[in-house]
């Protein structure tokens, strides 16, 4: 189950592929045909379905070396039963997850959340993960796109903030092609795979999303 404080990194990150396009989050997010998602140009966010479940957990989470960049806390050796990270029991008003799906196809693409949501100081985490086979297919800055729009204009939160390690290249595209700004880095703060790594922070308010 995921927990309310979810500590991670953000996710998705040596594989995110950047995506052209003006910055900014609104303008790509329509309503589509389906009320039940968040739909971008390529990619929709939904709920969590049940058949989503093992998948994500056999291609992100069993993935140990790719999975240990995307999360500050430890691995450990979980099923994919009722204790998979990717498991969602709920609403809960700190954490928002959801299933990337890619529009052109309906299949299964990742996952994506708002995680560390702070309704008093009005600010979140993003963070995505997505499959093997959807990586390198200029889906990434699509899907944070999305979670701009979620962010704000669903949640009404002022600031948005992701954290990522500084070789991430992809990731940090992506991101400031979504309009985030490059905020400083936190030298060597992430254990991973056996070294201490730095990481960078990313932030977007409100009113530059809205402005762009």
């Amino acid at each position: 189950m995921l927990s309310k404080a979810y500590a991670g990194r953000t996710l998705g990150c040596r594989a995110l592929a950047s995506q052209a396009g003006k910055p900014g989050c609104g303008p790509a997010v329509r309503a589509g045909k389906n009320a039940r998602m968040l739909r971008g140009e390529m990619t929709g966010l939904r709920a969590r379905h049940d058949s989503d479940i093992p998948i994500l957990h056999a291609e992100l989470y069993d993935d140990v070396a790719t999975r240990a960049r995307a999360d500050s806390r430890p691995w450990y050796p979980i099923p994919p039963g009722p204790g998979s990270p990717y498991q969602v029991s709920g609403p809960d008003e700190h954490l928002s997850c959801f299933s990337v799906v890619e529009l052109a196809t309906g299949a299964l693409a990742g996952e994506a959340l708002l995680w560390g949501i702070d309704l008093h100081n009005r600010t979140a985490h993003v963070g995505i993960s997505l499959l093997p086979a959807s990586r390198g297919r200029s889906l990434g800055t699509d899907v944070v796109r999305v979670l701009c729009h979620y962010g704000f204009a669903v949640r009404g939160l002022h600031r948005l903030q992701a954290e990522t390690l500084a070789d991430n290249h992809a990731m940090i595209k992506a991101a400031t092609r979504a309009g985030f700004t490059r905020e400083g880095t936190l030298r060597r703060s992430a254990w991973v795979n056996g070294n201490f790594a730095d990481e960078v922070i990313l932030g977007l308010l409100a009113a530059e999303w809205q402005a762009s």
